[in-house]
């Protein structure tokens, strides 16, 4: 970072400063999940609408390939890896020029990948606990980090659709 404009490193570290709050808020909360919570017994908070209830997703986002053979579930992490790494890519483009919309949409993201990355390796699958429900449809568990992901991505997606063009970037037409 020596040879970067002072300004694109405050972007960096406000970025990863972000993903390290959520990253620890992700896993203290799952902690207290693991801890505290039974796979088999529900608690409720608003009754009829959430619980808090311990899965383990051995899937991607919503539980996409929770049902891949163990020996398959290699290709989670494999594809988990590839979208980080696009991300990555995002960021490049957007740090340096982008705004706080921009940096603290990467920050949730990041943040919260790491967290269920984390999870992955250390329990073999992502710890959910939160359990929105309406009498007999349930939206998949998630967690801090799915939520973080999920609020990154639609500011991402606004910013790169209703967002103005970086500085430098318009043509003269």
């Amino acid at each position: 970072m020596g040879g970067r404009p002072r300004s694109e490193r405050v972007r960096l570290i406000s970025v990863t400063g972000i993903a390290l709050v959520i990253f620890v808020a992700d896993q203290l909360t799952k902690l207290w999940a693991l801890a505290g919570l039974s796979p088999a017994r529900p608690v409720p908070i608003l009754p009829g609408l959430v619980d808090l209830s311990l899965v383990f997703n051995t899937g991607v986002a919503f539980g996409f390939f929770s049902r891949l053979p163990p020996e398959w579930r290699w290709l989670v992490t494999v594809f988990s890896l590839a979208a980080l790494v696009l991300l990555c890519s995002v960021a490049l483009k957007i740090v340096p020029e982008g705004g706080w919309g921009g940096r603290l949409a990467l920050g949730l993201v990041f943040g919260g990948a790491a967290g269920n990355l984390l999870d992955r390796w250390r329990v073999g699958a992502v710890v959910d606990f939160i359990d929105v429900h309406w009498r007999e449809y349930h939206w998949p568990a998630f967690n801090v980090a799915d939520s973080a992901i999920t609020v990154g991505v639609i500011l991402l997606a606004g910013g790169l659709a209703f967002g103005r063009p970086p500085e430098g970037s318009r043509g003269n037409a």
